[in-house]
């Protein structure tokens, strides 16, 4: 089903155009129409141009009408704007039907958004990482993508680890979000933190020691974020190395200390991250998790 995208770039600069290119060629291969924002190349320092001029292009995004609304990378820069960002804009082109679909830096768009206007966003794929690989991208994360731009998805599963087996079944309603750890710590005593109570808290990182992932956790866990959710669900942590100082320290080691210090549960291994195999979640979305066994599931609905 033939779908307008449009691409562009909120967050740092594009260094590997050629990677970006090759997704825009995909989607397009796919049977998009794509429409490229005329500052998704731009550079400004580490920036995809100044402050001004991303902002402007997510103005543009907004106001493109496209079904898709989708960054070409994550990076940094987000947080920068979040005072400025054209909320209104943004919540209107929501109601009309276009999904904004990110992760890594734009957690603080999705996150911004939700607090400001309560609409929903899409954690999924960037067109540079995701699309944009040398070999094929992604069966999951692409079929994910599909029903996401059609809007045929109603949820999700994977299979937890089997030290997480759960003998009875157990299942729970509430408001999905979250995303990248280290924004949503940054987020805590800020106006953009959803104040989500009774929701269901997904979490995820890239290039982050297990004690900086402990720290961010206990910055939410102090800040009385961890204590309202009824779930809290973890990603893919990846791209750190272990130090010798560690002595048997390990991501692990903070998946226990977290759940000796909430009463919600703490499920691992979702499909979502900076990894290839990812899937679409709703931020800001209601939905149902159930988990039976090493079966876990979560359920949003059919989405028009």
């Amino acid at each position: 089903m033939k779908k307008s995208i449009y691409v562009y770039s909120p967050s740092s600069a594009v260094r590997d155009k050629a990677a970006v290119r090759r997704g825009i060629a995909r989607l397009k291969a796919m049977g998009h129409e794509v429409v490229v924002d005329e500052a998704a190349f731009a550079t400004h320092m580490r920036f995809a141009g100044d402050d001004d001029t991303r902002l402007a292009a997510i103005r543009r995004a907004a106001e493109s009408g496209a079904d898709v609304a989708i960054i070409t990378r994550g990076g940094y820069g987000l947080t920068r704007l979040l005072p400025h960002l054209p909320y209104k804009a943004i919540a209107k082109a929501v109601q009309r039907g276009t999904r904004f679909v990110g992760l890594s830096d734009f957690t603080a768009f999705q996150n911004a958004v939700l607090a400001e206007t309560g609409e929903v966003t899409w954690s999924g794929p960037a067109v540079g990482e995701d699309f944009g690989t040398e070999g094929e991208p992604d069966d999951i994360m692409a079929a994910c993508f599909d029903d996401l731009i059609t809007g045929q998805g109603e949820g999700t599963g994977w299979q937890l680890p089997r030290t997480e087996a759960q003998a009875k079944a157990w299942d729970a309603k509430g408001v999905l979000w979250g995303g990248n750890l280290a924004i949503v710590a940054s987020l805590a005593g800020t106006p953009w933190l959803p104040k989500v109570k009774g929701g269901i808290l997904f979490l995820e990182d890239v290039h982050e020691h297990p004690y900086r992932i402990e720290r961010m956790l206990t910055q939410l866990l102090y800040a009385g974020v961890l204590a309202k959710q009824k779930a809290v669900l973890l990603g893919h942590f990846t791209n750190y190395k272990p130090y010798p100082h560690d002595r048997g320290f390990k991501l692990q080691t903070v998946v226990e200390w977290l759940r000796q210090r909430i009463d919600a549960p703490v499920f691992t291994g979702l499909p979502f991250g900076h990894v290839q195999t990812k899937v679409a979640l709703p931020v800001g979305a209601k939905v149902q998790i159930a988990v039976e066994g090493r079966d876990a599931l979560i359920f949003w609905g059919h989405r028009d």
